[in-house]
């Protein structure tokens, strides 16, 4: 199968790159920029100048291809609703190239937009007092394409860590070194979810190759990480205190990163094993943040 994937040199994306490759498909990878475009090559794929602004570009892209995996997004936290827009538009592209053909199109979600201090399923609908809330809108509106005669699916991601991480794991090492201690929230019971990028990357073929229309797939390896366990990894590494702080200060000491650290998301991926034959491989979340790369 030829794959056209975005986000293709970015943490997760070199590695559903990798293992497309692993498993015989052909690659063309959205490249923004020459060390992008070489990067690609490199690992035997092919580039595809553009970015996700590029509607035109993305929609031809798709058009030639036999399925298409997205996992670009443009994590700009001081303009989300930019964001939005690029996202909806870059899966209406998407929608238009692949509408009427029944090939695959694999989109990126978050557990993160799923009710708090329940455990959350593949069944359940996005809440929209969550904190990932901001995700519900594109994963509502790619699964819509179902109804055009798309194979779409969407791959719910927690925290996704492994070498290379530079998301909230690393967020959190940099705050605690700049703090001078590694804080939780009151507690710390609460629970994150969490999948090594290469396990999610296996996912991720096994919803292009066989995900049917509609279907919401959970990359989640281990759905209730304590927080508390995490701060005291890096505060064992960093060499600095662990402390509890009240859940009132929790903007204060984390910033935009606050809102993130006091949601409890337990999440199962029960379904998602079972009907995908998924069975994460690699090193759980806390086994992972204790190796030197993170620090």
């Amino acid at each position: 199968m030829r794959v056209f994937v975005t986000g293709a040199t970015g943490f997760i994306g070199s590695a559903v790159v990798r293992e497309l490759l692993g498993a015989g498909h052909q690659v063309l990878g959205l490249a923004r920029s020459d060390a992008a475009e070489t990067a690609l090559k490199e690992a035997g794929a092919q580039a595809c100048r553009g970015d996700l602004n590029d509607v035109d570009g993305l929609r031809a892209a798709a058009a030639g291809a036999d399925g298409v995996v997205h996992t670009g997004y443009n994590h700009d936290f001081s303009d989300p609703h930019g964001a939005l827009r690029t996202e909806l538009a870059a899966l209406a592209a998407f929608g238009d190239a692949l509408a009427g053909t029944g090939r695959p199109l694999v989109i990126s979600s978050v557990t993160g937009l799923l009710t708090p201090g329940r455990v959350g399923t593949e069944a359940d609908g996005p809440d929209p007092a969550a904190p990932g809330a901001h995700r519900a809108e594109p994963e509502r509106a790619a699964l819509a394409l179902a109804g055009r005669g798309v194979r779409v699916s969407a791959v719910r991601l927690p925290s996704v860590h492994g070498a290379g991480d530079h998301a909230f794991v690393p967020a959190l090492i940099g705050i605690a070194r700049d703090k001078g201690v590694a804080a939780y929230l009151d507690e710390g019971t609460d629970r994150w979810s969490a999948v090594h990028r290469l396990d999610a990357a296996a996912l991720y073929r096994r919803a292009l190759e066989a995900a049917p229309p509609g279907a919401v797939l959970h990359a989640v390896a281990e759905g209730d990480v304590r927080l508390r366990d995490i701060a005291e990894v890096i505060g064992r590494r960093l060499a600095v205190p662990t402390v509890s702080l009240p859940r009132a200060e929790a903007a204060g000491h984390f910033g935009w990163l606050g809102r993130f650290v006091g949601n409890d998301n337990p999440t199962s991926a029960a379904a998602t094993r079972q009907r995908y034959d998924w069975h994460p491989e690699q090193p759980g979340l806390l086994a992972d943040l204790d190796q030197d790369h993170y620090f």
